[in-house]
């Protein structure tokens, strides 16, 4: 690979000169599948990230340096621009329920896991980009170049994406739909409803294969039929991978400029033009619906309160996927000076259309009913950066291991639901992440 020689001879030119802190090497390259490319490499942690606007898509290796405390998080904001001319970009996640030991499937994973990586593959516009990151401090110049040598040298062309999918052999539901009625009886008593309005309750699918699935194609497959979602790839290790295919931002922030949104309320789509169109009109007068959007946007904007100058939302419009469609409003907002990533992200996440309201104590019922622990189902996947800083909320993902595949799904229940619609809005959502075996 061209770009790989050249990044070496800049790497044997930089050890001519004396460096301090972060720089960035960058040459050229030509790759067609970003996807395609991760999977051939034999370096880890592998991560993938491409924005819903299909402007912007990032593939990266290996780590320079690891923050596993999401009050780390708060050393990301603030920083001097480095002699490299571009701010380091960590790349990671916060669990849905952060403050809570992580265990079991997800302990690759961890309660938060950012990394500065070795390699960046980076797509934005037409142009394409390979980036070889090296931080010196110290005396660590030696060790930096010989580390950052051995990550090139291991680089492999790109390996097209196998479209098989193996047969699935299993399905177990957490909770079952027995299990379900029992929960939205307690959850929907009157009392009940004036203490906890709204909580979100999730559901795990695991499916059993007759052989390995493998995560990254089965990625491809959901970036291809839902080409208007985040579509990112956690691989911390050969163990384990965490993909998804969301809808939702949690926000943007771009300087002191930010985007957010509140994404709730949903219903099926058909198919048939026509059809969808009247559901859609449905969606938007239908008062529980409304309701459980408004329970976002209120609470996105009052914990803005204090962190930003101003804020303001937009009218509700659809935002209609392959398989469902949902209730969108856009929130835009200008932070004040000294607001940092981390006081969004511990502020906003987790938001309503995923937790419930008021949080607290929605998170304490979801605790107390939930069986299976969500890890990062739900929780905030994206890259911090100090002028650049993007998140999506980790919806229609799933965590694969081996021979099997724990598909997540939620829904909000609130005055109004009912338990055999809102499982039915379940398996709507999964049909969502199944259609790779089907389409």
């Amino acid at each position: 690979m061209l770009a790989q020689i050249r990044l070496l001879e800049q790497l044997n030119a930089l050890a001519k000169t004396d460096q301090h802190g972060f720089v960035r090497l960058r040459a050229p390259v030509d790759v067609t599948s970003l996807i395609g490319w991760l999977k051939a490499q034999p370096l880890y942690p592998r991560i993938y990230w491409h924005a819903r606007e299909r402007d912007r898509e990032f593939a990266v290796l290996g780590a320079i340096r690891e923050l596993t405390d999401p009050a780390q998080l708060a050393e990301l904001t603030g920083q001097q621009r480095p002699d490299a001319g571009s701010y380091p970009r960590y790349y990671g996640g916060l669990a849905f329920d952060y403050q809570q030991p992580v265990t079991g499937e997800w302990q690759d994973f961890g309660q938060c896991r950012f990394v500065l990586p070795r390699i960046e593959l980076i797509r934005q516009g037409n142009q394409t980009e390979l980036v070889c990151n090296l931080w010196f401090e110290g005396a660590n110049a030696e060790q930096e170049m010989a580390a950052a040598r051995t990550a090139l040298q291991q680089l492999q062309p790109e390996k097209t994406l196998r479209k098989y999918l193996p047969t699935q052999r299993e399905r177990q539901d957490t909770p079952d739909k027995p299990r379900w009625m029992q929960w939205l009886s307690q959850v929907l008593q009157p009392e009940a409803l004036k203490t906890i309005p709204k909580v979100v309750l999730s559901r795990r699918s695991t499916l059993t294969f007759n052989e390995p699935l493998e995560p990254w194609s089965l990625l491809a497959s959901w970036q291809c039929a839902a080409p208007a979602c985040f579509h990112i790839g956690f691989q911390f290790s050969p163990d384990s991978c965490f993909i998804a295919s969301s809808p939702e931002r949690l926000y943007r922030r771009q300087d002191r400029q930010l985007l957010s949104e509140a994404l709730a309320g949903s219903t099926p789509r058909t198919g048939d033009p026509e059809q969808d169109a009247e559901l859609a009109a449905l969606l938007l007068q239908d008062g529980k619906n409304r309701l459980e959007n408004r329970f976002v946007h209120t609470d996105i904007l009052t914990r803005l309160d204090g962190l930003a100058e101003t804020a303001v939302v937009s009218d509700a419009h659809i935002l209609p996927l392959q398989h469902i469609q949902h209730i969108k409003r856009e929130i835009e907002a200008s932070l004040r000076p000294d607001t940092t990533d981390w006081q969004l992200l511990k502020s906003i996440h987790p938001t309503p259309a995923v937790g419930g309201s008021p949080r607290r104590k929605a998170l304490a019922q979801i605790r107390a009913l939930e069986q299976h622990q969500r890890g990062w189902y739900a929780g905030a996947c994206g890259f911090i950066s100090e002028d650049v800083s993007e998140f999506t909320v980790a919806i229609r993902s799933g965590l694969w291991h081996d021979q099997q595949l724990h598909l997540y799904t939620g829904a909000g229940i609130l005055t109004g639901s009912d338990a055999d619609t809102e499982w039915q809005e379940l398996d709507t959502k999964l049909g969502s992440m199944l259609g790779a075996w089907h389409d």
